[in-house]
């Protein structure tokens, strides 16, 4: 099974110009009314950057405040990561297997022993 790389665009701050929505602080009050209770200061690290956990009931009040899916708010790409792979030396690779040589034992022979 190969592995997948996962990349995702975060488009919050998008989807809050088309609605005429500038500052965490417009947002507060929408999704105060949705039981999210954070500051503005909290509001703006969410809207801001792409956050990496955030909580359903979030996920769901933005949404429901900004009158758009899910799909809309998170795009994402998945796409298959090319493993390298190491290969084991064959005979038929032009590598010869090391495993296969011996060392030969050396004679020792005295010249008059001929």
């Amino acid at each position: 099974m190969s592995r997948r790389e996962l990349t995702y665009t975060w488009r919050v701050r998008e989807i809050m110009a088309r609605r005429r929505i500038f500052t965490a602080k417009e947002l507060a009050p929408l999704l105060h009314e949705r039981g999210i209770t954070l500051t503005p200061n909290g509001i703006w690290r969410i809207v801001s950057g792409e956050p990496e956990r955030i909580s359903l009931k979030m996920l769901v009040a933005l949404c429901d405040a900004l009158d758009v899916e899910m799909n809309d708010l998170i795009t994402f790409t998945a796409t298959d990561v090319k493993t390298v792979r190491h290969r084991k030396a064959s005979g038929d690779s032009g590598v010869a297997d090391l495993r296969d040589y011996r060392p030969v034992r050396a004679r020792i022979i005295d010249e008059d022993d001929d």
